[in-house]
């Protein structure tokens, strides 16, 4: 099993770095960032396992980071770091999606049990999946192309090949296309036009001969987004 990677949002220098030789120490892979703009951007974009978030920021507010992690990655799990003992300010925390609250400061020790126990109770990440079934054939993600039984095949470019991965990466859930174009398109995914999702979609389908009005691979989930049918991938 590949190591968990953690991102740590943290503008308090000491604090990062006490914080990053502990999860190193107990085998964790890091990345880190000091300002909130970069930790939003991080966290929405990169392959990571938790977050954990300060709440004062600067650059943007540790709630702005996990109301947006929430919307484009819903299942991140993020626990928060910060002064603020505050009863509402914890309760407002846990309202906003955190799983976990963590007052400073704390230790080394009780900073990786409520990390380990935050991963137990969340899902792998998703494995990588090489090929995928489709009506008449099969698509070879690692070759970027689509094979029928007929012989024929059809290419699939760069970003097609990215967004089925992704879709087949996460069996049995809706992907929003603000999720996609942060972890497909890598772009940060407000105020931006979704329209060419629904196209790659569509070309996507097209390649597959997956029926638009009775989808077999590729289904859409009104108003959320979309996901791949229960049988499609394989391997």
């Amino acid at each position: 099993m590949p190591a968990r990677r953690i991102l740590v949002v943290e503008d308090d220098a000491a604090i990062r770095r006490g914080v990053l030789d502990a999860l190193r120490f107990a085998g964790y892979e890091t990345l880190s960032a000091a300002r909130g703009d970069e930790g939003k951007r991080i966290a929405v974009q990169a392959d990571c396992d938790l977050v954990l978030l300060d709440l004062l920021l600067p650059g943007a507010d540790g709630m702005e980071i996990l109301r947006e992690v929430r919307r484009t990655r819903p299942t991140l799990p993020v626990i928060i770091l910060t002064a603020r003992g505050a009863e509402g300010d914890r309760v407002a925390g846990l309202k906003e999606g955190a799983d976990d609250y963590v007052v400073k400061p704390f230790s080394a020790k009780e900073l990786l049990a409520r990390v380990e126990a935050v991963l137990r109770r969340s899902p792998e990440r998703p494995t990588d999946v090489s090929r995928i079934d489709v009506p008449g054939g099969f698509a070879d993600l690692a070759r970027s192309e689509v094979r029928f039984e007929d012989g024929t095949r059809e290419d699939l470019s760069e970003r097609e090949s990215a967004l089925l991965r992704h879709l087949a990466a996460n069996p049995g859930r809706v992907i929003s296309r603000d999720e996609i174009l942060a972890r497909v398109w890598r772009i940060e995914p407000s105020g931006v036009e979704t329209r060419t999702i629904d196209m790659h979609i569509a070309r996507l389908r097209e390649k597959l001969r997956d029926d638009p009005d009775h989808p077999r691979v590729i289904e859409t989930a009104r108003g959320k987004g979309y996901r791949l049918a229960a049988s499609g991938p394989s391997t």
